[in-house]
């Protein structure tokens, strides 16, 4: 890893010898994202949530979407979700689709359409979290939903809102009821202006107990209460790309930190 691993070390002992306080988040009104009740540790700036809302995003994975798809009424589907969710043949085209599918750079008025590779004839979807660099028709630019485990900050306003994070920065999420956990990268941002905490990727599901996870429906999440914690600034330390063992040993660090799980035990039952 980088060298900045060596002052966040130091911070993390610091931050080790004070016991993490998660208290209200008082920036938000009534302590609250649309329901969703926020705590945060003044002194290391996580924060944390309980919810039992959960939505499936398979963005960044390279067979997401599939033009096809919007003619068909039933499986079996190409694409794990239907182009009409990224905004694609849904009222003629809706304005967002730029922010959810790849435009062709000769044609900008349509979505590019991956030309070789295992996923030939499928559009190529985008995550806000991407390869510095990257070339933008390359799904391998994009953090793959089927592989990495990721979670959506909601909306356009809340990742504006200050200490909330940004993608790239990393937390860890358990299914309360059957203590299930994963590591995880914020990934992607939106859903629109009605979205809500608890959205993301098909490998963070699969991580928690899912089964034959659909991003169509939602169908497949195991059931339970989803605790979050997410540690903002955190992508300063880890870089992007990263491997799974580099996201899980900085959370761990992290968590570790603000005083392990027990100091999430108001976050939410």
């Amino acid at each position: 890893m980088r060298a900045l691993i060596a002052p966040m070390i130091c911070l993390i002992g610091a931050q080790s010898a004070v016991a993490a306080e998660f208290t209200p988040w008082q920036d938000f009104p009534n302590a609250s994202f649309k329901d969703t009740k926020l705590r945060r540790d003044a002194n290391s700036g996580a924060y944390c949530y309980a919810t039992k809302h959960s939505r499936i995003d398979a963005d960044g994975a390279p067979n997401a979407y599939h033009p096809a798809d919007l003619q068909r009424k039933k499986a079996p589907y190409l694409g794990l979700d239907n182009p009409a969710n990224a905004g694609w043949g849904l009222n003629s085209h809706a304005s967002w689709w730029p922010d959810v599918l790849v435009a062709e750079p000769e044609h900008p008025s349509r979505p590019y359409v991956q030309r070789s590779g295992p996923f030939a004839g499928y559009f190529v979807s985008q995550t806000a979290l991407r390869v510095r660099g990257g070339v933008p028709t390359d799904p391998k630019t994009y953090t793959d939903s089927n592989t990495i485990p990721y979670m959506v900050l909601p909306g356009s306003a809340f990742p504006k809102l200050k200490g909330t994070g940004a993608p790239g920065d990393v937390g860890i999420v358990w299914n309360l009821a059957n203590g299930k956990s994963t590591p995880f990268v914020i990934g992607d941002t939106g859903g629109g202006a009605d979205a809500n905490l608890g959205e993301g990727s098909i490998a963070l599901f699969a991580a928690l107990g899912g089964i034959n996870l659909d991003a169509r429906n939602g169908a497949g999440v195991a059931p339970g209460v989803m605790r979050y914690v997410v540690f903002p600034g955190s992508r300063k330390t880890l870089g992007w790309p990263a491997t799974p063992k580099a996201v899980a040993d900085l959370a761990g660090r992290l968590l570790e930190g603000v005083g392990g799980e027990k100091a999430l035990t108001k976050c939410g039952t």
